[in-house]
């Protein structure tokens, strides 16, 4: 079965996931070099004020600067763009690495607010909200029935440190309404999602994005697991869409050897700027394996240019994105953006990892797409390389630039050809709320029950499966999961498991099957750090 693109739009935050932020301030040229070349800006200017005072109709200024500014930028690279006040907010927020609020993870549902998780150890633990409630008034302000922007509904739960908000839940399972006072705090927005240990010496660290706490993070989940007894690390960036690039740098300084090369940026004057290792890191010696795939971008490339070019351990999946541009950011006073390419970066050996974007960033963007029709998913020898982008590192392994990173070792899709929408479901928040809403009919179905128990009660049937194949058709997603099925009750089961228990049994799930997973764990003992 070929794809439909009739799926699309219920996919959250799949191959597209490059909106790639990399930090600073833009520098701008002197004021008589503006002098110079300003006749265009004038142009524009006039024409902007003409429409203001002239036009027969009322018209908003500020949304035709807007458009200007948008193609503008759509005539330079695909990740220069012009964001919005309130997409910047939004952004800003995340990649953070917190906000202060009231701690609980939630969707709308039926027009209501239903708390899927409350944070753990967060204030509405604390204060006694549990899965399933309804938030249905925040302090007098109505939030059921009504169709608020999640801006709008995030205002009303979010605050400073210390304030306080009294809601009102409807609890299903008891039939009942409370008022409940909560104290916000600082609540994490994680970007590394768990630290555990595959085995006795294996550990792995899943990061979901760079923000400005990943390398803090990610150090405190590799102290823990040296601890435990990590010999063998397994850093996971699949579908890492990047984010600051000095996250990835510091991230790469503890696995190398003080003065070799992490990155070099080169921009449109010529200037080169490299990034070298630092004095001892925390694990410069050990295994070291990276896994990526089609959806690695930007700050997950450098980490794995990083590894691959100075030979100290082996990349594992499928060829990356191929974002090998920095941005800068110049911020206005409405509270918009604009983040500009600014230079090129490199890997050690010399590599630019950049896709071309000659062709518009339409057929851009679905480059990655195109991946599943020449068969680039599922054979390595489908992957095409440039002979003329062929780089070696020091110890003479063959390298390639000009799109993406190519991996060591490497691992198909677990999909067979031909089903990949499958794929993009099982990546999108379809799963997460057909899960919640079988917890809301009968959350008392796994009650008392320990993980392993849960585990083994929810694996022997496929009462789930079956009601998640007539979920999706009465949705109007007619997808057969005929050769897929040990795959999709992998991934409910972990959706379940992540509802009940939290992030980590998510990950004891699914990672047991992963493919990637056991390739990392057949090649372990031959794997030369």
């Amino acid at each position: 079965m070929k794809f439909n693109p009739k799926y699309l739009p219920i996919v959250i935050g799949t191959t597209l996931a490059v909106g790639i932020l990399l930090g600073g301030m833009l520098n701008f040229p002197d004021e008589n070099h503006f002098l110079t070349k300003n006749n265009s800006k004038s142009k524009l200017n006039k024409l902007i004020d003409f429409i203001d005072k002239e036009y027969v109709d009322d018209v908003n200024t500020d949304s035709i600067v807007n458009l200007t500014v948008d193609n503008i930028l759509a005539q330079l690279d695909p990740h220069s763009v012009y964001v919005p006040p309130s997409e910047q907010a939004a952004v800003a927020e995340n990649m953070k690495g917190n906000f202060v609020g009231i701690g609980v993870n939630f969707y709308m549902y039926n027009d209501s607010v239903a708390v899927i998780k409350p944070v753990e150890n967060g204030p509405s633990e604390k204060a006694g909200i549990k899965a399933g409630d309804r938030i249905l008034y925040a302090n007098k302000t109505k939030l059921f029935g009504r169709k608020l922007p999640n801006d709008s509904l995030f205002s009303k739960l979010k605050g400073t440190v210390g304030s306080e908000i009294e809601v009102m839940v409807y609890r299903k399972s008891e039939r009942r309404k409370l008022k409940v006072k909560i104290t916000r705090d600082i609540i994490p927005l994680k970007s590394v999602d768990v630290a555990l240990l595959l085995n006795a010496t294996t550990g792995y660290i899943k990061i979901n994005r760079f923000a400005e706490t990943t390398f803090d993070e990610f150090k405190a989940g590799l102290i823990k697991l040296k601890q435990e007894g990590a010999k063998t690390l397994v850093i996971d960036v699949r579908d890492n869409g990047g984010g600051y690039m000095e996250e990835a740098i510091a991230i790469a300084d503890e696995l190398l050897k003080e003065k070799e090369l992490i990155v070099f940026t080169k921009n449109k004057k010529g200037t080169i700027d490299k990034t070298y290792a630092t004095a001892k890191g925390i694990f410069e010696s050990g295994n070291v394996f990276l896994l990526i795939n089609e959806n690695s971008a930007s700050a997950s490339e450098i980490l794995a240019g990083a590894i691959q070019d100075n030979d100290r351990g082996i990349i594992v999946g499928r060829r990356s994105f191929g974002k090998g541009l920095v941005q800068r950011e110049m911020d206005f006073e409405d509270g918009s953006a604009v983040r500009l390419t600014i230079a090129r970066y490199y890997t050690p050996v010399g590599r630019s990892i950049q896709k071309p974007y000659s062709k518009g960033n339409e057929n851009y963007f679905k480059e990655s797409d195109s991946r599943f029709v020449n068969g680039e998913l599922y054979e390595k020898d489908s992957i095409k390389v440039a002979d003329t982008l062929k780089f070696k590192t020091k110890k003479g392994k063959i390298v390639y630039g000009g799109g993406g990173i190519v991996p060591d070792v490497f691992v198909p899709l677990e999909i067979e050809h031909g089903n990949e929408n499958t794929a993009y479901l099982l990546q999108s928040g379809v799963v997460g709320h057909f899960v919640f809403e079988q917890l809301d009919k009968n959350r008392s179905a796994f009650k008392g029950l320990t993980f392993n128990q849960f585990a083994t009660k929810i694996n022997a049937t496929d009462a789930y499966f079956n009601l998640f194949q007539k979920y999706l058709f009465e949705n109007g997603l007619d997808i057969k999961f005929t050769k897929t099925k040990p795959l999709v009750k992998r991934y409910l089961a972990a959706e379940f498991a992540r509802q009940l228990y939290g992030e980590k049994y998510y990950y004891e799930i699914t990672l047991k099957e992963d493919a990637m997973i056991k390739a990392v764990l057949g090649k372990k003992s031959n794997a030369k750090p």
